[in-house]
């Protein structure tokens, strides 16, 4: 008896916090005008209800330590469940209000604008898809650095070349058509013609800068010369084309990309003239890129004009001694008018 009434009351215990000690700062939402959305944390758990002083005299399980944060989250937890309970607000519209529209008139614009772009493709599709199909023009800009580079050789020096014709291969279906230029070097491409357009607006726009005559009319006016040009030749060669009746002539982003090779030879002469050389050495260089892009375009336009039927992709006619002799002129007049072209374009 003496012995139970020595024992020591058990030793007391603080009672376990209910609620989290740390808060953690909201996300920053875009949507906020303040910058900052508050959420609303989950609430705790229930207050325990005091026990009788009997209950905690002898407790059932003692642990040895108890954390003040066991009823707590971790922050990443908490916020990943306030991403949860609370999602992100979406985007919000356009306010037509505040432009005097109301959401119908809005939306009825809207798909007004659809419909005109879509009857705006559809008019350029059948009108001009016939002249200048998207698959006809990424052909011709299938171009790889070692065409590019070979190609601009054979326009400068032709006269070292062989052979012209062009290779001719099986498509699936098991037709017969022109090989890319990336597999061929004599297959004609656009990408050489462009930036020999692009380079002459610029050189023409420098060299009125060097004579401190600089506009920005310059860039449109040489545009402009140089688009007639282009046009002017491609209508020439296509008007004699019907005339002598050339049957299976080539295809028109072909004699578009003929045409367009001489402007490497007017970009030549352009650069020779930055240097303020004698006008005799200048006429030298000039009458040089002239026979040059003529050779080419004779031995290049002879497969328009002259088609041989074992390279070609579509059926031809025997051309009689007469019908020869009149294409073998028009080429030469064709080759003999770049002198015109190409003089005209170096008037900047």
């Amino acid at each position: 008896m003496s012995f139970s009434s020595s024992h020591s009351p058990p030793p007391l215990r603080h009672p376990v916090p209910t609620h989290p000690a740390y808060i953690p700062e909201p996300p920053s939402t875009p949507v906020s005008p303040q910058g900052y959305q508050r959420f609303s944390s989950s609430p705790g758990p229930p207050p325990q209800q005091p026990q009788h002083l009997h209950a905690q005299a002898y407790p059932a399980h003692v642990p040895a330590y108890t954390s003040p944060f066991q009823h707590q989250a971790p922050p990443a937890q908490q916020h990943q469940q306030q991403q949860i309970h609370h999602p992100q607000p979406q985007a919000q519209q356009p306010d037509f209000a505040a432009w005097g529209m109301n959401d119908a008139t809005a939306q009825f614009g809207m798909q007004l604008g659809h419909s005109a772009v879509a009857a705006g493709q559809d008019y350029v599709q059948r009108n001009f898809g016939g002249i200048f199909p998207a698959t006809t023009v990424k052909h011709h800009f299938n171009v790889s650095n070692s065409y590019v580079i070979n190609k601009l050789r054979i326009v400068l020096f032709p006269w070292t070349h062989k052979p012209w014709a062009r290779r001719v291969r099986r498509s699936e279906q098991g037709q017969s058509e022109w090989q890319p230029p990336r597999e061929d070097i004599n297959s004609p491409d656009l990408y050489i013609p462009v930036m020999a357009l692009v380079t002459y607006i610029i050189l023409a726009a420098l060299h009125a800068g060097l004579k401190k005559d600089f506009d920005p009319k310059v860039l449109g006016d040489s545009a402009s010369r140089a688009f007639i040009v282009v046009l002017f030749d491609f209508a020439f060669v296509q008007l004699g084309c019907y005339f002598l009746n050339v049957q299976g002539s080539s295809q028109v982003v072909d004699l578009f990309a003929y045409g367009g090779y001489k402007f490497v030879g007017v970009i030549l002469a352009l650069t020779v003239s930055l240097f303020e050389l004698t006008q005799p050495l200048w006429k030298v260089v000039f009458i040089y890129a002239f026979l040059a892009n003529a050779f080419f375009l004779l031995r290049s336009l002879r497969a328009v004009v002259l088609p041989d039927a074992a390279a070609s992709t579509t059926p031809t006619t025997t051309v009689n001694p007469a019908q020869r002799r009149r294409r073998i002129s028009f080429l030469f007049i064709e080759a003999v008018a770049q002198a015109f072209y190409m003089g005209f374009l170096c008037r900047v």
